[in-house]
């Protein structure tokens, strides 16, 4: 009796990057019969406009909330050295495209890593080409993909699957069991209190 666990996210929110690490925890933790997915939930569209200073402004004051309440580290010379784009669709396509070859949680560590502590723009598609490369995707064959009409239209079929999930914010976990969605609430330092969560779901489904 297989009961799936939902992690909604977007490579370039930095709240999943904060999660992240209690994810890992949570995942090698959960019961056998339950199977975490990944689903990309969009944060933004593809855009070549450089974001406004008042915005570039407002998501680096969200990293240093983050440091201050989570303890995640970031790297802001992205802010000095990038030109930020309020666009997060290239990297989303990108997570499926190493998705589709057994490589999501590879894809994920690698946009964030260059994003948060190489300060490098997974908005631009050469960022998003060289992580393929590490993670030992065909380089070739990622670059003409990435933008392709078949990963455009995969993407907006997962942003469906996100909004069946009744999810409008990033990280989320939505337990899902036959037909019923359970929302588990997010604890950032603390797997333990989601499993016990997780747990006593589960106890009620099977009873």
């Amino acid at each position: 009796m297989t009961i799936t666990l939902y992690h909604v996210h977007d490579p370039m929110c930095s709240w999943c990057y904060a999660f992240k690490p209690t994810l890992d925890k949570l995942r090698e933790e959960l019961a056998s019969n339950i199977k975490l997915v990944h689903v990309v939930g969009g944060l933004a569209k593809h855009s070549n406009e450089t974001m406004p200073k008042e915005q570039q402004e407002t998501i680096e004051n969200i990293w240093y909330q983050i440091e201050e309440q989570v303890g995640t580290k970031f790297n802001h010379d992205f802010w000095r050295n990038c030109q930020p784009r309020r666009s997060t669709y290239l990297s989303c396509q990108a997570t499926m495209l190493a998705r589709y070859e057994g490589k999501e949680d590879e894809m994920i560590a690698g946009i964030q890593e260059a994003y948060y502590q190489e300060a490098k723009n997974p908005s631009d598609a050469n960022t998003l080409t060289e992580v393929a490369k590490q993670i030992g995707l065909d380089e070739k064959k990622f670059e003409q993909d990435l933008k392709s009409p078949k990963i455009e239209q995969d993407l907006q079929d997962e942003l469906n699957l996100r909004r069946s999930l009744y999810v409008r914010s990033f990280p989320s976990l939505v337990l899902k069991y036959k037909k019923e969605l359970y929302p588990i609430n997010l604890k950032y330092n603390d797997h333990e209190a989601m499993l016990k969560q997780i747990k006593d779901l589960t106890e009620n489904i099977y009873f």
